[in-house]
């Protein structure tokens, strides 16, 4: 897995928001000077996935964030991440990383999962825009969620390098919500 220090790969993905299909390159966000919070998951419509996920939308932190892009990567094709935005409001890409290059990449792809080959670990990332692991997690176990605390610590030292990425007066705070759920 990578660490924190270490150089994110580039890489390019569909991923669908708002109903609308487009690519999704780390080299051009980063490029454009914003950082990236990832998000592997397993599989759409999961328990946990689904909690994962709608914790990170009520949250809105990122919201109040503009020089960070959010994203959410799982194996399931467009289509099913479509239909699982849709029922859940989920409103930050869902990107469909469909042969597991981006998760093998980052060393978070498990071998075999509940009968699949090729799923993402569940894992976050904070990369900044030079394109530095900031933040690193992941878990073996699927039913392990991440601590958004920790997440947003990480966002918030992003600040300290780059201004321009989280505005003095941003709110981010997360939701406490019980992990067993």
């Amino acid at each position: 897995m990578l660490t924190v220090g270490n150089d994110a790969p580039e890489f390019a993905l569909p991923g669908v928001t708002e109903g609308t299909t487009d690519t999704y390159s780390l080299q051009e966000s980063t490029d454009d000077g914003r950082a990236v919070l990832l998000l592997f998951y397993p599989f759409d419509f999961s328990p946990v996935c689904t909690t994962e996920l709608c914790t990170i939308r009520d949250a809105e932190w990122f919201e109040f964030t503009p020089g960070l892009d959010v994203w959410a990567v799982s194996g399931d094709s467009t289509h099913s991440h479509t239909a699982f935005a849709d029922a859940h409001d989920l409103n930050f890409p869902l990107l469909s990383d469909y042969d597991a290059s981006v998760a093998d990449a980052f060393g978070v792809r498990y071998d075999e999962h509940q009968g699949h080959r090729g799923v993402p670990k569940r894992a976050v990332f904070v990369v900044d825009p030079d394109r530095t692991v900031r933040y690193a997690w992941s878990t073996d176990d699927a039913f392990e969620r991440p601590d958004f605390f920790h997440v947003t610590a990480a966002v918030d030292e992003l600040e300290a390098i780059d201004d321009s990425l989280v505005p003095d007066d941003a709110d981010l705070d997360v939701m406490d919500v019980d992990p067993t759920t």
